[in-house]
């Protein structure tokens, strides 16, 4: 698979080991709507985006790993990724049909920044191996008193 001509890479792009290279790809391909920009199948790589987000998968074992520890599920405790979409709704019906559970359901969340508001709609689902994304929607902007 080739890398798309236009695509720009990000300037900080997380890689999850993973425990099987199917099984993710799966996951984030046919469930999420990924796309798959490329492939080492060799080393069990893949590089993956969905609209502005970029992830590289990397499967234990085969490719080259820089773990400082023991990888133990569920992989990635201590982080969420925020993932931004246009609409959560399509993913949230997918997830759904495909029987893979919410770790928190659908939800309407403001953050303060500074003397503003920013409101999301989000609902966090792990990966395979335990790796907590928390995919929202921008619900605009408002104004603390």
């Amino acid at each position: 698979m080739l890398i798309r001509s236009n695509m720009k890479f990000n300037a900080l792009i997380p890689v999850f080991y993973i425990s099987n290279i199917k099984n993710s790809l799966k996951f984030y391909s046919q469930i999420l709507g990924f796309v798959v920009e490329y492939t080492r199948e060799e080393e069990g790589f893949a590089f993956l985006s969905l609209g502005k987000a970029q992830v590289m998968i990397s499967e234990i074992g085969i490719g080259d790993t820089w773990n400082t520890d023991k990888l133990e599920y569920p992989f990635g405790r201590g982080i969420n990724f925020q993932i931004e979409v246009k609409n959560i709704e399509p993913l949230i019906k997918k997830l759904k049909s495909e029987k893979c559970p919410l770790f928190r359901k659908t939800e309407e969340k403001w953050y303060r920044k500074d003397k503003q508001l920013l409101g999301n709609r989000q609902f966090l689902v792990q990966d395979p191996d335990g790796y907590l994304l928390r995919f929202f929607e921008d619900l605009g902007i408002k104004s603390v008193k």
